[in-house]
């Protein structure tokens, strides 16, 4: 309540006792200016909109600065727009059933206390300026509407909501106004202040303008814009480096330095709530003029929504271009599809809304109204001009008929049959008209493309426009692109035609291959380009991490693709596979010669004298390990994974027990000779066969245990080998394999030791140092095998393997064999009891 009482202080006359101390001498010109339009209807449209702009510059103080040096803003052409889409609304009799619309339209000169006056007029019905009191007057007000170019939605709603009036903006309003807890009767025909953010957002993402400078008025809703535009900002990776509010008559030191000390950033966001840019231009001007050095065209991108006038100026020195943005209209015809015949002749603004100006009938001030002097007639087709571009006044004044329509179609469904036939009903009430404001979505009829987003608020799609400065000043508009339902669409046929943008980057783009890695102390735009790891790409640019290939690919030289790895293995058709199968081969029938020989060399004193059973197990089983590598060189498959070890660890083990049985064999004939030993009767082939059985038992034992705990399998290495996929066996347990090997090499130590101790033993042609040299040769290929297996990869793995298998079995053959081949094929005379006896 005393709000309301102050605004009506403030809305009186100057007391005299106040004049008495400064006695001013203002000088009224409302003949001049008209102040209010007024025209009368069953339920009146009240609006308070700027139409009247003052000019910035010092005002004499003998008169109201209100009407001094002023001109007509864009609210002007909004207030011819609003009257000729009533008339038209009026016409139309099936819509509002013989009901008409009236307005009383306010210029409140960019003035609080203006706008003030004007809402207590408003609500005033008598012929003083008090809400609600009533006498003589009938303003039947519906709604009231904000069309101010300031930022007093708040204080009309404050007011008007106090009288349950409803309250619709035209502009963006502020997002205070959005809660419903403090404001239920205000209702918005545009997003919220600031909407414009996302779409900023992937314009400077769009371009990599990852440094930027973001600039707002010194106002409360500039500090939220840039309060909540920063945040996101700085989540998508965008570095605002200098970020300042300032009005256009503070210093341009601070802007300045803030300039010169990131003379990079070349894109400036601002937070403007005018459609005015002259007063923003001339800070930059005058801060980058006075910078050393070339200089740079700036990108300007301006929230402002609308159109705006550019013309040929200095001020645009420094300017590359500027961005902008216009609300997306649902159709491209000029005039809406409500009505085809929106037009205007070209005279018709003087003829029929140049209004004569008169005292209002009730109003105690002088003020004067301005009424039209004639209704809106169709003029002949050939004066037909279509009305202005702007077509959504008529949609949003038809939203609110038929809104009213169906209120009144709601209050005659509840009235009696007797009750509907009667004349005279009460008029509909402002609050009873606010419930079905709340039910009609603007954003449907709307001529803009309005939408709400997942968060339930009022969103739109956006025209992205573009000025693009020429070096002559003057200026080249394009509409590159647009924002559609939260996704940006740059028109690049448009955008080629626009000169190089410029950069506005800390440092040149990270080309895919390479992760940016920050710098300590500097803002995160401002990083390092490594390579990408081993194993990893990047395929973006500016990317913040690499990815990793696959298990079956791997990265190429450059790191920016993954290459699908080739599968391989120890194949029969490269080179180590041949080299391998050919040796196995030869050695393989080096071995079933040694065996032809020795059986049909079977009687003679040398085959009989070195154990002949004994060598033909022997020969039989290197046959047996020379075949072996076969499993091991192809593609591995369950059967000869399973195969592998055992069938290679068991012949070997067999070999070598044959070995220790021949050893064992000759030191126990030598001790026979001798007289009274009691050796002899051990002698024979239950002794030699049960030395091979028991030994060659033990191994296949411990591979029986092998295959029952965790048996080998086929498996892939994708990791060993850069680019390839590894086929091979696993062993299932290591554990096992090397238990295998240890006790193949337990045997061969034991065999050594025995063939090195009866290596003395007197005789022409003593077996055990063949025996002793071959298995120094078998030991020493096994040890070497051990270290070089575990340091190489892959296929290679499986190469080391089949050389010492056969390497280690070319060592008995050889050691063993053809010194005893050598006798009986090239020295016969040495093939004698006699010779073998001496």
């Amino acid at each position: 309540m005393g709000l309301l009482v102050l605004m009506l202080l403030l809305s009186q006359p100057v007391s005299g006792k106040l004049g008495m101390k400064c006695p001013l001498s203002l000088e009224h010109q409302d003949g001049k200016q008209s102040w209010s339009y007024y025209r009368p209807g069953d339920h009146l449209i009240s609006m308070v909109i700027t139409i009247t702009e003052i000019s910035h510059r010092v005002f004499p103080f003998n008169r109201d600065p209100s009407i001094q040096s002023h001109s007509l803003s864009f609210g002007y052409s909004e207030t011819l727009r609003f009257i000729f889409a009533i008339q038209l609304i009026n016409k139309n009799s099936q819509l509002l059933n013989n009901l008409t619309l009236g307005y009383n339209i306010y210029d409140n000169y960019l003035s609080t206390l203006r706008t003030s006056d004007s809402l207590l007029d408003i609500l005033s019905t008598g012929e003083a300026n008090v809400p609600n009191y009533g006498c003589g007057r009938k303003d039947n007000i519906l709604v009231l509407l904000d069309g101010a170019a300031k930022d007093i939605s708040i204080q009309m709603s404050t007011l008007g909501g106090t009288y349950k009036v409803p309250q619709i903006s035209v502009e963006p309003v502020s997002e205070t106004l959005t809660d419903k807890t403090q404001f239920p009767f205000f209702h918005r025909m545009l997003p919220k202040q600031g909407f414009q953010g996302p779409v900023m957002v992937q314009l400077l993402l769009h371009f990599r303008w990852t440094l930027i400078g973001l600039f707002a008025s010194d106002t409360e809703v500039g500090e939220k814009f840039m309060r909540s535009l920063i945040p996101v900002l700085v989540q998508n990776g965008i570095c605002v480096v200098t970020s300042q509010q300032f009005s256009t008559t503070g210093p341009t030191a601070p802007l300045r330095d803030a300039i010169s000390k990131w003379r990079q950033v070349n894109v400036f966001v601002h937070f403007i709530e005018y459609n005015s840019i002259w007063d923003r231009i001339l800070p930059f001007h005058l801060a980058l003029m006075r910078l050393p050095g070339p200089i740079e065209g700036k990108v300007w991108i301006l929230t402002v929504l609308g159109q705006f006038i550019i013309t040929r100026h200095k001020l645009l020195k420094y300017v590359h271009s500027i961005w902008a943005f216009g609300f997306q209209n649902k159709y491209r015809q000029m005039y809406h599809p409500f009505e085809p015949h929106l037009f205007l002749q070209s005279q018709v603004e003087d003829h029929y809304f140049r209004c004569s100006l008169s005292k209002h009938v009730f109003s105690v001030r002088g003020r004067r109204r301005c009424t039209q002097k004639a209704p809106l007639e169709t003029q002949e087709k050939r004066n037909r001009i279509r009305f202005q571009n702007y077509p959504y006044m008529y949609s949003f004044i038809n939203t609110l008929a038929h809104a009213l329509n169906a209120a009144y179609s709601s209050r005659l469904r509840k009235r009696s049959k007797e009750v509907k036939e009667r004349l005279g009903a009460p008029r509909l009430q402002p609050w009873q008209f606010h419930p079905f404001l709340a039910k009609n979505e603007f954003c449907n009829l709307s001529v803009k493309k309005l939408y709400l987003d997942q968060n339930g608020d009022l969103a739109a799609d956006l025209n992205i426009r573009t000025w693009v400065i020429l070096p002559t000043l003057d200026y080249i508009y394009k509409e590159p692109g647009c924002f559609e339902r939260q996704r940006l669409i740059i028109n690049q046929d448009d955008l080629s035609r626009i000169k190089s943008l410029p950069q506005s980057k800390c440092v040149e783009s990270c080309h895919p291959g390479f992760v940016k890695r920050a710098r300590e102390g500097e803002p995160v735009c401002c990083y390092d380009c490594i390579p990408c790891p081993e194993g990893t790409i990047s395929i973006q640019e500016d990317t913040g991490k690499c990815t990793k290939c696959p298990g079956d690919k791997y990265p190429n030289e450059d790191r920016v693709q993954c290459i699908p790895k080739v599968v391989t293995f120890l194949s029969y058709e490269e080179y180590q596979g041949i080299i391998l199968v050919s040796f196995a081969l030869l050695f393989f029938l080096t071995t079933g010669l040694f065996l032809i020989i020795f059986i049909k060399y079977r009687k003679t004193p040398l085959v009989k004298a070195n154990n002949r059973d004994l060598s033909y197990i022997l020969l039989v089983s290197l046959l047996l390990c020379f075949l072996s590598p076969l499993l091991f060189i192809g593609q591995p498959r369950k059967a000869t994974c399973l195969l592998q070890q055992m069938v290679f660890s068991t012949i070997f083990s067999v070999a070598i027990s044959s070995l220790l049985a021949k050893t064992i064999t000759v030191v126990l004939a030598f001790l026979a000779t001798k007289p009274g030993n009691r050796v002899k009767r051990w002698l024979g082939k239950s002794l030699a066969n049960s030395i091979i059985l028991f030994c060659s038992a033990v191994q296949i034992i411990i591979c029986s245990i092998w295959l029952g705990v965790s048996p080998p399998f086929p498996d892939s290495d994708l990791h060993s080998q850069l680019g390839e996929i590894i086929l091979q066996c696993n062993e299932g347990t290591v554990v096992m394999f090397y238990i295998t090997l240890g006790y193949m090499g337990f045997l061969a130590a034991i065999c050594f030791m025995v063939a090195f101790l009866a290596r003395n033993l007197p005789g022409a042609f003593n077996e055990a140092k063949l025996i002793t040299f071959s298995m120094l040769v078998f030991c020493s290929v096994w040890v070497t095998f051990v270290p070089t297996y575990l340091s190489t990869k892959g296929k290679f793995m499986v190469a080391v393997q089949v050389f010492s298998i056969l390497a280690s079995s070319a060592s008995l053959l050889g050691c063993i064999f053809i010194p005893k081949c050598y006798i009986i094929l090239l020295r016969p005379d040495l093939n004698t009891k006699e010779q073998l006896t001496t």
